[in-house]
């Protein structure tokens, strides 16, 4: 069995103000996690954002 891709779901609770910092982060979070640097190129990495607000 070969592992060609990964999709990973963040679900955070956070305050209202704090969404757009998640956003921004989210979005370039994958070239700082090791584990991804690891594998890119050889398995596709696709994630999402889903948010609640407390």
């Amino acid at each position: 069995m070969v592992i060609k891709r990964i999709h990973v779901t963040y679900q955070l609770k956070l305050q209202p103000e704090q969404r757009e910092t998640a956003l921004k982060v989210h979005g370039f979070h994958i070239d700082y996690c090791p584990v991804a640097r690891t594998i890119k190129g050889c398995v596709e990495i696709t994630t999402e954002l889903k948010m609640e607000d407390v």
